[in-house]
């Protein structure tokens, strides 16, 4: 973790205090102000750094599937299980179980979470046995789960059992100066990793940089630089305005994956693919600008297999970066 501001020495003091206590925690933050970042800064300053660290997107999980993917199956416990699948929580034990995005969490999902907090005891399907967790939990959302709470969006009992230990993690544009430590941060990593040379930020950048608003927060940053760094002829970057089809956002694709029940698992599993795609292949066009070539390089995918999956989704160049 990377700053000196006011705002950041705030929370980097709070970290080690929450470090020290075996509790759970609920991180919240903006995209890209580096939740699991500060998930993985309490873990590796906690009793249980020797353990794993284990991060699970929430979002990217069918409701369906997320109790087989945490607690595991007896074999045959369900149509399709034809072996016996190990549970998530003993793999994590005795670390840091890293739970992403629990906002996107359906109803039904929420209702197993709590079960699971309410004594730390769970049972893999088709199982009688009950196993007893030794393992940290760390949850992370983007959203407000008290206003969603209010909003009757998110269970208020599973809120209450999650927020013991909790951290708001401040935007990049309340931390004055950080984004150019940031900034020379990402330029060491780009030179390292395509030797391109070293390259520094224009005095109109530096100043520029503490007037943006980074909606994009740390992710835009680091977006924005590794593109400066491959595009720049020059070894002197400047930026001082960008256009706004280039901030980051989310495109018309949810990151929430719908119902699914009355699936099979072939189905749920397919749909979860698809929807991943989706997310990849905008998130590869946000970064290149809309340059597929640049996009699939990137991704280190061929450019005719990427522009396949583009073309399979129904993705053309015009469309996302007018949706971005």
């Amino acid at each position: 973790m990377i700053g000196q501001s006011p705002a950041f020495a705030k929370i980097t003091q709070l970290i080690e205090k929450i470090a020290g206590c075996d509790a759970p925690v609920l991180i919240e933050g903006e995209t890209g102000t580096g939740k699991e970042l500060a998930a993985q800064a309490i873990h590796a300053s906690s009793a249980r750094r020797d353990g794993p660290f284990v991060p699970i997107n929430c979002g990217a999980i069918p409701d369906i599937l997320i109790e087989n993917e945490l607690f595991g199956h007896e074999r045959d416990s369900y149509t399709g299980a034809q072996s016996k699948r190990p549970d998530l929580i003993a793999h994590t034990q005795p670390g840091t179980l890293f739970l992403d995005e629990v906002d996107a969490l359906s109803p039904k999902a929420q209702v197993t979470l709590l079960r699971f907090f309410q004594d730390q005891q769970y049972s893999p399907l088709g199982s009688r046995t009950a196993r007893s967790a030794s393992t940290r939990i760390i949850i992370a959302s983007n959203r407000n789960l008290g206003h969603l709470a209010e909003k009757g969006e998110f269970r208020l009992d599973l809120l209450f059992r999650l927020k013991i230990m909790y951290l708001t993690l401040p935007p990049l544009r309340e931390r004055q100066g950080d984004a150019v430590l940031l900034a020379d941060y990402f330029l060491r990593e780009c030179s390292a990793r395509f030797n391109r040379g070293n390259k520094t930020l224009h005095p109109n950048t530096v100043a520029w940089f503490d007037k943006y608003s980074w909606p994009g927060n740390i992710r835009e940053l680091e977006n924005l630089i590794y593109r400066e760094y491959l595009l720049a002829d020059g070894p002197v970057i400047n930026i001082t305005s960008l256009v706004p089809t280039i901030v980051e956002r989310r495109s018309g694709f949810d990151r929430r994956l719908p119902e699914l029940n009355g699936l099979s698992f072939t189905e749920a599993k397919n749909r979860a693919i698809a929807a991943f795609e989706q997310y990849y292949l905008v998130e590869a066009m946000v970064k290149a600008q809309g340059n597929v070539t640049r996009a699939a390089s990137l991704v280190g995918k061929d450019r005719r297999a990427f522009g396949k999956l583009l073309k399979k989704h129904s993705m053309s160049k015009n469309k996302l970066l007018l949706e971005h």
